[in-house]
Parts: C-alpha cells; structure tokens; sequence
C-alpha cells in the first residue's frame, strides 16, 4: 500500500468505508433493527448539530494527534504500539506540574497561559522519555519494539493508577481523581460553548501535522529516520547512526503523543483519573495511522471519520437502542478493509475501473 498512488489511497479508504457500513447496516437489519435509523443515527450523532459537531471535533482532536504520533514511527519503519502509554504519562504529567506551579504563579490570564505552556511542555518531555526507552532497548539491545511497547502500555496504566488512587488522590475525591487543575488553566472556548472542546485544541492538532509532515518530508532529519528504519545499511553507508536515528524516531513520536496526553488532561478533563477509563485513544490510532497509510496529512481526514463515528457511537448510545457495539464493528471492518487493498484492486480490475494489470 505505501507504493500506491495518492489517488488509489484515496479511493481504497473510501470503499473500505462505505464497504463497512454496508455491511453494518446488514447486520443491523439481521438483528431485528431499522437500517435507516441506524445510518441516520450516525449522521445525526456526527454533525447533526453544533453539540454534535463539537464532539466529533473533539475526538477528531485526539485521534489526529495520537495518530500522528504513530504515523511518525510507521513512517520510518519502527512499531511503536506504546502510543497509549504515552498519551497516559504526557497527560498526568501535565496535571501534576500544573498543580504544583499553581501555587506559586499568579492566578488570571497570565498564570494560566504559563501554566499551560509548562503542562505541556512536561507532557513533551514525559512523552519522548517514555517513549525513548524502547527505542533505546531496540537500537542496542536488538529487542523487538512491539512487545516492549505493549508491556509499557501496562505499566503507565498501572503506575498512574496507583497514584491517582493513593498518594496523588485529590482531597475529598471519591473516584481516584487527582485534584482539578484551576478554573484559569484551560483553553478558550471559542466557536463552540461547550464544556469539553475547544478549537484552540484542534488548532495545535493540526499545527503538529503540518510540523511532522515537514520535518518528516523535507529536512535531513526525517529522511534520515525513514532511511535508518528501512535501510539501514544505506543508512550506515551514508554516515548515519542507524541506532541513533531509530531512538530519535520513538522520542519523536513519543513527544506527539504527549501533546495528546495534555490536551485531553487539559481541555476534557481537568484533572487526572485512572487512565484504565479515559478511553483507547493510543490504540485507535494504530488504526487511524494505518487508515492513512501513514502520511501524516492523511491522518486529518483519517482522524475526522473515527472522530465521527465515535461521536455516533457516544449518541447512539444514549439516544437508541442500537448496540453501540456495532460502531466498533464499523471501525473494525474499515481497517480490516484498509489491510487487504489488493481486494479493491482485484475488484478495480475485473470491472474495468483500476487500469491494465501490471
């Protein structure tokens, strides 16, 4: 798939998703539902309003970051599954240096602009560190990235959960919760009134696109980590630290995904809670990535279609008796679908539609 056409990625990702809602709304008449509430369910869940919107805006926000982040180290050859693990220590680690710096920094406009700069600039940091010690361990202990990252996706969830529910626990909290970041300390709420997004969060999303793509695209830097991961003898003949390169891939992407971990702490919850509970958004964006193809400007549009039918899915599930679990289904058969291209091209072929078969 990363040899097609741009044209050809384009079309594999809208036939794999028209594809899967085909199939959803069979399945959803089999079980004994209206197919036609359930596809205007999903619509209306997605953009039927502006509260709808800004859901789907929101989730889009945490999906083109995290994805992104994965796109990153896909890009240049390395598996990094620990995205998850990332976005958990980016997040906690922006509450946590918010609300120890609060104290000594003035409240207002200003002491929460500081505030948010060091959250997140803390969430940077505990990203990339965390995500450097499996590109540490792959580039000179030769262990497989994919399973070191899984097992440190267990432990962020577990260390943090231990101490938002022990030490760190909020005063009064009954739910393992760290305290609430002050009222001052959070994003401006501009186009959408609601409680949860704001387009300022979205806005560094898509900057942090337009930065990866840049620097994966068009400095040495990033040909130098797409090289080291895929060839790494042309690599080493060129005087690149192959070694060095794949630890500068995972702290890179790493540091995305710490982004993500502080805009969700900051413009979602406010404070940190067992992250067991605050949602897959580091292991949906294997899926975002690899609807892409990893090129991180197709991540946005990636981002936007999980964003929207996670929004459905949050409507449906309030709003209907449709299992929600049919949206996970979808999501599942898109990729499913992305996966295996040479199905639409088969099909392309044998219709007329793909060209002569080379």
């Amino acid at each position: 798939m990363l040899s097609a056409s741009v044209a050809e990625r384009l079309a594999i990702a809208t036939a794999s998703t028209v594809l899967a809602l085909a199939i959803g709304v069979v399945v959803v008449a089999a079980a004994g539902y209206n197919p036609a509430q359930f596809l205007q369910s999903v619509l209306i869940g997605s953009f039927g309003d502006a509260t709808a919107v800004a859901r789907t805006l929101k989730f889009t926000t945490l999906f083109v970051l995290t994805g992104v982040a994965v796109a990153i180290a896909f890009r240049a050859g390395v598996f990094n599954i620990g995205v998850q693990g990332q976005f958990v220590v980016g997040g906690f680690a922006t509450i946590v240096s918010i609300l120890w710096l609060a104290p000594v920094l003035p409240e207002g406009a200003v002491g929460g602009s500081l505030l948010l700069v060091i959250g997140t600039f803390a969430a940077v940091i505990a990203g990339g560190a965390y995500a450097a010690i499996p590109g540490l361990l792959k580039a000179y202990g030769d262990a497989n990235e994919i399973i070191t990252t899984i097992m440190l996706n267990f432990i962020a969830t577990g260390v943090v959960g231990f101490l938002v529910e022990g030490p760190l626990r909020g005063q009064g909290q009954r739910a393992p919760n760290t305290d609430r970041i002050p009222e001052y300390v959070t994003f401006p709420r501009l186009v959408y009134d609601v409680p949860d997004f704001s387009i300022i969060g979205l806005a560094i999303a898509l900057l942090i696109v337009g930065l990866v793509a840049v620097v994966i695209v068009r400095t040495n830097v990033g040909y130098d980590m797409v090289t080291s991961g895929h060839q790494q003898a042309a690599a080493a003949y060129s005087g690149v630290d192959a070694n060095r390169m794949i630890v500068t891939t995972m702290t890179f992407s790493g540091m995305v995904a710490g982004v993500a971990g502080a805009v969700f702490a900051i413009m979602i919850q406010g404070y940190y809670s067992d992250p067991s509970g605050i949602g897959t958004y580091g292991f949906d964006a294997i899926a975002v990535s690899l609807l892409a193809a990893n090129n991180p400007l197709g991540v946005i549009p990636a981002g936007l279609l999980f964003g929207a039918l996670d929004s459905a899915g949050s409507h449906i599930r309030i709003n209907s008796d449709i299992p929600v679990q049919l949206i996970d289904g979808i999501i599942g058969l898109v990729v499913l679908f992305v996966a295996a291209p040479e199905l639409f091209r088969m099909a392309a072929q044998r219709t007329g539609l793909g060209g002569d078969d080379q």
